[in-house]
């Protein structure tokens, strides 16, 4: 890896190049709420072998297959109506459904296996939380950065109702740091999302559920933490300084 790479945190790089998660993920490192470190530290920290992670995100920037999508160079509109579109959505349909799941499997099992009940409780107000954030976000914050592009597109003057777009912005980032932790210890809890020896067709399903609700909300968050955020906070300072 060059100089600059390395300089870069954990979360620059996945927000340059969404492909290099795949590697953060399989060692178990943090790229959406603890992204703002640097990949020596990020290893560190896991005792991640920093060798063997440079070279597999080596692999990653020789591979042919295109990056995903180059959000970076998104409009901020573009990328909160696909945030809300996409994640947002994903988030209500799915919800309802691995309530369901793990409740139904608390029901069964929760007398002989602790951890389902606290896996079950613990998605539940999980998902509460979100409901929570997600209408902030669509109701304040998401209409406000519109507002900030909108008034970079016309030159009229911006008026920041909050003090500074930092303020709602510290908000969710903690809430997503909340979020996380949550996310942490159901990944614990299911052991990686790996259903017991046994387990019954509801039990394997909701474990299934659980891992794809995870791998969205850590592109959710990270797309927000790593790229919305720090470029609306830029664009702030921009239009309060012509």
């Amino acid at each position: 890896m060059s100089t600059l790479e390395e300089n870069k945190t954990v979360g620059k790089m996945v927000a340059e190049d969404y492909r290099k998660a795949e590697v953060f993920k399989r060692h178990g490192i943090d790229f959406c709420c603890g992204g703002n470190i640097s990949l020596e530290q990020a290893c560190s920290e896991k005792n991640a072998d920093l060798e063997m992670v440079r070279l597999e995100l080596e692999e990653i920037d020789n591979r042919q297959d295109p990056p995903e999508h180059d959000f970076e160079s998104w409009e901020l509109d573009e990328l909160v109506d696909h945030i809300v579109g996409v994640h947002h959505v994903y988030v209500k349909r799915a919800t309802p459904f691995i309530k369901e799941s793990v409740n139904r499997v608390k029901m069964v099992h929760g007398m002989h296996k602790p951890n389902v009940s606290e896996i079950s409780d613990r998605f539940d107000a999980l998902a509460d939380e979100l409901k929570i954030h997600m209408y902030k976000e669509e109701n304040v914050l998401f209409p406000f950065i519109k507002q900030m592009v909108a008034a970079k597109r016309s030159g009229e003057p911006l008026s920041v109702p909050f003090g500074t777009v930092q303020n709602p912005i510290s908000m969710m980032l903690h809430e997503h740091d909340s979020a996380g932790g949550e996310l942490a210890v159901i990944q614990e809890l299911t052991e990686d999302y790996t259903p017991p020896k046994g387990a019954c067709g509801t039990h394997r399903v909701s474990y299934g559920q659980l891992n794809e609700f995870a791998d969205d909300l850590m592109r959710h968050i990270h797309l927000e933490n790593n790229i919305l955020f720090p470029k609306t906070i830029a664009l702030e300072k921009e239009l309060l300084n012509r």
